[in-house]
């Protein structure tokens, strides 16, 4: 089997997909604009051969390379980003070089459109906020009357929670229109909820191998935009209404064969037209692994090795691994530099030196969204967790 891996340098971690793809037999073939000396030892040792690009933003660039890697071994099976920002040229390029193992550009709109996406979640009778596509200051105003401020404005397609902003009052809105965005954008029903996430891989029936969900108690929007602490935690166990949710989105969606991030809300208070407090409420679909160092995470808490698994799903269909570990919350905190905390990063590890997994740097690119300085423990209770996000962010 070929698989082209693209970036598979960045994140770093995403080089253990090429390992447990590699140990399972598979030929991995990487394209990236890392030079290759600057490869990680083990992803060296994981790629059969790696064609470095002048930018990955460069189609043609890309394109040749996956033209030099099909004529020297022949037809290629698969091809993967697992990055979000690579999904619409990895559609591209499936579709250019006929790789069936992975949605082409017919049907990645379906994963990217926030606001198509609303229709895929009334067929799977998941509620969801009331949406348009942003047209004019008029048109904007009408919907905020429709559905009451606050309301939520983000780029149709998007990333996370990049460039969306709440909408207090008509000002706010006239403000934003002053400068008009250059994307498509949308107005979105503000939902009064805590995002709580279906995650994990799917094979080729749509089936889950591996689920796991994790919930983010403080609002990524405010995280964001206002630089307010992030943090957020793998649950122990999916909670019942989520796992339904979560299968129902798979199904309307028809995901296969893949790593799926699904966001929903959990009300925090009753909202006309979508429930009532501690429902779930649709929030948007990722066909790609949550970000920063979450699968790390679900391997902390989980007791298991995501990249093995999916590597399983690639070469088997199927898990050829047994985890049989304990479960735990594992919990990230993300702290900005230039604040002064009451402790040092490598105080707050010595503290709570059992539970700690991980303390690190955030890359720059990931560091406005997820914090510069990273911290990731595990606890048994929910009381523990909290007292070491207390601790995290304590200020002197």
């Amino acid at each position: 089997m070929n698989f082209v891996f693209i970036s598979p340098n960045f994140p770093d971690t995403f080089r253990r997909f090429c390992a447990a793809l590699r140990q399972n037999g598979v030929n991995v073939l990487g394209i990236g604009d890392a030079p290759y000396s600057d490869l990680h030892p083990e992803l060296k040792a994981a790629l059969t051969e790696y064609y470095r690009v002048p930018t990955l933003e460069n189609y043609d660039e890309v394109y040749r390379a996956m033209g030099y890697f099909t004529f020297k071994y022949g037809k290629l099976d698969w091809l993967e980003s697992n990055n979000e920002y690579w999904l619409v040229q990895d559609a591209r390029l499936r579709t250019d070089f006929n790789i069936t193992t992975g949605p082409k550009l017919d049907k990645i709109d379906d994963f990217k459109s926030k606001y198509r996406m609303k229709e895929f979640y009334r067929a799977a009778g998941i509620p969801c906020a009331r949406c348009e596509m942003l047209s004019t200051l008029e048109n904007a105003r009408a919907f905020a009357k429709q559905t009451g401020y606050p309301i939520v404005v983000k780029p149709e397609s998007g990333v996370g929670a990049e460039a969306t902003y709440r909408m207090e009052n008509d000002a706010q809105l006239a403000a934003f229109f002053q400068t008009p965005p250059q994307v498509p954008y949308v107005l979105e029903e503000f939902v009064p909820g805590i995002v709580t996430t279906y995650d994990g891989i799917c094979d080729s029936h749509g089936e889950p191998l591996f689920a796991a969900s994790h919930i983010a108690p403080n609002s990524i929007m405010d995280m964001v935009n206002e630089g307010i602490p992030v943090y957020y935690y793998v649950d122990k166990a999916i909670p019942p209404e989520v796992e339904k949710a979560g299968r129902a989105t798979l199904a309307a969606f028809g995901v296969k064969s893949r790593f799926f991030h699904l966001e929903f809300f959990r009300l925090t208070r009753a909202k006309k037209g979508l429930g009532k407090k501690g429902d779930i409420v649709a929030l948007e679909v990722n066909m790609r692994p949550a970000g920063g160092f979450t699968t790390e995470m679900f391997n902390y808490g989980q007791s298991v090795d995501v990249y093995q698994m999916w590597a399983d799903m690639v070469a088997f269909d199927e898990l050829r691994h047994t985890y049989t570990g304990p479960k735990s919350y594992c919990v990230y905190v993300g702290r900005r530099d230039g604040v002064a905390y009451k402790r040092t990063l490598p105080e707050l590890e010595a503290q709570y030196q059992t539970a700690a997994r991980l303390f690190t740097r955030m890359p720059d690119a990931l560091a406005g969204t997820m914090g510069n300085q990273v911290g990731i423990a595990c606890f048994d209770t929910l009381p523990e967790l909290d007292a070491f996000v207390a601790d995290a962010f304590a200020l002197q």
